[in-house]
């Protein structure tokens, strides 16, 4: 008898943890939305099926959040569309340097090598790269200087301009990182749930980019080094073309996730005022593999 009662605690302990397999749209966005609701901070949430539109949940989808790392995409979207107008080739040079200017008063400001999540670019100042080089470290190591250099020759409007012309209305590109004058004035990058997913699905099925700069972007994005969100615990070898990004008590992951199939979702997982971080990169791990299951299932 005591045999048969820790059988039945065993495998009722082992439903408990078993991973939740949504069957329908309510059922994932109940679940999505009872995860978060576990946590300390403000989230937003989109989710869509790149096959039917129909397929998606909006949470907080137009809450303004500071974009953090995750304007990189917008960047290297402005990038591709500005070397189809003629303008460069992403193959062209161009020297790496790290003196930049505030846009508040124009004062000058440098890149600590230290507070970067990617250094091997400053051995390279003084000499030449390529802006692909530089499009390359920016989204799969999240290099600030890299992005600094990109955003300097772009210019920072017509990044967000680039974002206007997809339907993206709230992305606004306003500076490179570590502008500290325009942070301590409120001049932040910020972005919603739903840009970001037009965004990417403009990079899925848009004609913005030729098909040839779109594979070329989202190769990129699926060599992402920073892995801590959404891939921890979808199947292995799951393909996911994303960008992340992290300030204190913000952590975000977006982009496209690839099902054996065929078939592929937008996800866009925001947070601000998230002060326990492994509690937030956990759920935001969690809701892929819900989204992940819910489209297996259909």
């Amino acid at each position: 008898m005591r045999s048969l009662s820790f059988l039945l605690l065993f495998c009722f302990l082992i439903s408990c943890s078993s991973p939740q397999h949504p069957e329908s749209l309510p059922e994932l966005e109940n679940l999505i939305n009872s995860r978060v609701s576990e946590l300390e901070g403000t989230f937003g949430i989109s989710f869509k099926s790149l096959q039917d539109p129909d397929l998606s949940i909006a949470i907080n989808e137009d809450e303004r959040f500071h974009a953090a790392s995750t304007m990189k995409t917008p960047v290297i979207m402005a990038l591709y569309q500005q070397a189809e107008h003629g303008r460069f080739s992403v193959q062209d040079s161009i020297t790496v340097q790290n003196e930049f200017v505030s846009i508040v008063d124009s004062s000058t400001f440098t890149m600590s090598v230290s507070e970067d999540s990617e250094q091997d670019l400053y051995s390279l100042l003084g000499k030449k790269t390529s802006l692909y080089h530089l499009a390359y470290e920016m989204i799969t190591r999240s290099s600030n200087l890299a992005t600094n250099i990109l955003i300097d020759f772009l210019d920072a409007k017509k990044v967000t301009s680039t974002m206007r012309e997809i339907g993206a209305d709230s992305i606004e590109v306003l500076r490179g990182v570590e502008d500290i004058k325009a942070y301590e004035a409120g001049l932040s990058n910020t972005t919603t749930p739903k840009d970001l997913r037009i965004m990417f699905e403009e990079l899925a099925k848009g004609d913005l980019l030729t098909k040839e700069s779109k594979q070329e972007i989202l190769s990129i994005l699926k060599q992402q080094k920073y892995n801590d969100m959404f891939p921890v615990k979808l199947p292995e070898d799951t393909p996911v073309a994303h960008k992340t990004g992290w300030i204190t008590n913000v952590h975000h992951d977006s982009g496209i996730i690839y099902m054996p199939g065929g078939d592929a979702f937008v996800l866009v997982f925001l947070s601000k005022n998230a002060p326990d971080r492994e509690a937030v990169l956990e759920a935001s791990a969690d809701i892929a593999r819900y989204c992940y299951d819910f489209m297996s299932n259909r």
